[in-house]
């Protein structure tokens, strides 16, 4: 094979490995960025799950002094009513206690169903503050992850970069120049492999007589269809295998 084939097709997987090192590098922070969106999310929820918890103890307090200032005016209105001077009076004192009464047990009623409400509401921030505090670890975790990651691809693509470089210094320049148009216009691959007969880009067939030529090896030669740079591997025969020659076969 020509030296500038061997040397594009180096360049050919370097590129190939940069492209996914940057992709990868792209894709972390947007990871991040969802976890944080999630985690953001799961906040407001307890926050949400706190003021309703908060909203519920406020009206459980409201409810008991209510009760409370009802009493009060129950053992007042017993003391007036031991003054009444009139059965109408009498009457009229036993008729206000009587809906105090009355108001006291819809306050209780509240109560008791307030109380139902805080259990549940109680135990989800207690067991949502706990998920919290594990999805935090968890984030602060794949961040670190996430920037020791994309520390090791940037390092990884400058030491490529410089490989890169050096190769390229080494391929004829026409050579080098028809790879980086093929490779603009072919979506990141400038090299391709002719293989039964077809480029494996394109998947287009490929002349015969024109792959006669690109068989000998002897001119660096571009697939008719996607002008990607082709190449040819010959098959590899037992003896390219082991060092040895096939065993002749007897008649």
């Amino acid at each position: 094979m020509l030296p500038d084939l061997q040397l594009v097709i180096r360049v050919q997987e370097i590129d190939a490995r940069l492209a996914d090192l940057a992709r990868e590098i792209t894709a972390l922070p947007k990871h991040i960025a969802e976890i944080e969106k999630k985690l953001v999310a799961h906040e407001r929820k307890l926050e949400a799950d706190r003021a309703a918890l908060s909203a519920n103890q406020k009206e459980r307090k409201r409810c008991e002094s209510d009760v409370q200032t009802q009493e009060q005016k129950i053992s007042k209105l017993k003391d007036q009513m031991l003054q009444a001077k009139t059965n109408e009076q009498y009457r009229a004192f036993q008729s206000e206690i009587e809906f105090c009464e009355k108001e006291i047990r819809k306050l209780e009623d509240k109560i008791l169903e307030l109380m139902g409400e805080s259990e549940p509401l109680d135990k989800n921030v207690k067991a949502a503050e706990a998920a919290l505090k594990a999805e935090k670890t968890q984030v602060e975790a794949e961040k670190q992850e996430a920037r020791n990651r994309t520390a090791a691809d940037e390092a990884a693509s400058r030491k490529l970069l410089e490989e890169r470089a050096g190769i390229a210094a080494q391929i004829t320049p026409p050579t080098l120049q028809q790879y980086e148009r093929a490779r603009k216009s072919g979506r990141g691959v400038g090299v391709a492999e002719a293989v039964d007969g077809g480029c494996n880009a394109c998947h287009m067939a490929i002349r015969p007589q024109f792959f006669q030529e690109l068989k000998r090896g002897d001119k660096v030669m571009a697939c008719e269809s996607c002008h990607r740079i082709l190449y040819y591997n010959p098959p590899q025969t037992v003896e390219d295998l082991t060092g040895e020659a096939a065993p002749a076969v007897r008649g």
